[in-house]
């Protein structure tokens, strides 16, 4: 077992739930307009909604690998790329980040749940993300697949809870901060920037 990777994929993961996104903004609006546990339920429906996308990239990859195991590169290849259009895509973005509420209008908490594990589910990018994320991660010869496709997601959404957990209930100074440094949504898309570009090279460069 490689424990460099798992560190490395802890830390890839956290500097991609700190990068502004529409998840975390999610979050930090609904905990701004309704109160932090509502952020809170929201988080909870979005990490939900990730088990789903974990268990279809775990079976399906897993099937992948055992019919043509020459596909490894491939879907690695393709990892990389599609971090590096991600990049592209932020770098083409608007900077400024839009917190303010457009909505207005108080819901449940089971309401923010379920639109968190729907917008989840529903969002095939996030199915997508994980099959250009994992399979670069993998950090055993000898262990089942699908097994370490289900650790990386327990600490993919473990790290991402903590972090947008700490979002929502740091959201109305995060706010004020955004509001008061109007540089602030530049420096953070570079940092986006940076971390798809960092993943994209770790992908082309490793050699699990």
């Amino acid at each position: 077992m490689n424990y460099d990777i798992l560190l490395t994929f802890v830390l890839a993961t956290a500097a991609l739930a700190i990068s502004p996104g529409p998840d975390n903004i999610f979050v930090l609006i609904q905990s701004i307009t309704n109160g932090k546990k509502y952020g809170i339920a929201t988080v909870a429906g979005l990490m939900t909604g990730c088990l789903v996308h974990a268990a279809l990239l775990a079976f399906g990859f897993s099937a992948i690998i055992k019919q043509n195991p020459n596909l490894y590169f491939s879907i690695k290849l393709f990892g990389a790329c599609y971090m590096f259009y991600l990049a592209l895509k932020v770098i083409r973005s608007p900077k400024d980040l839009d917190i303010s509420d457009r909505n207005g209008k108080k819901k449940s908490l089971s309401a923010l749940y379920r639109q968190g594990f729907i917008m989840n589910v529903l969002n095939p990018k996030v199915g997508l993300f994980f099959l250009a994320f994992f399979p670069g991660f993998l950090f055993s010869h000898f262990l089942n697949i699908v097994l370490q496709i289900y650790v990386l997601a327990f600490i993919f959404i473990m790290v991402s809870f903590v972090i947008f957990g700490t979002i929502a209930f740091m959201a109305g100074s995060i706010s004020e901060y955004i509001r008061a440094n109007k540089t602030i949504g530049q420096t953070l898309s570079w940092l986006q920037v940076i971390v798809f570009v960092g993943i994209g090279v770790y992908l082309l460069l490793s050699d699990k």
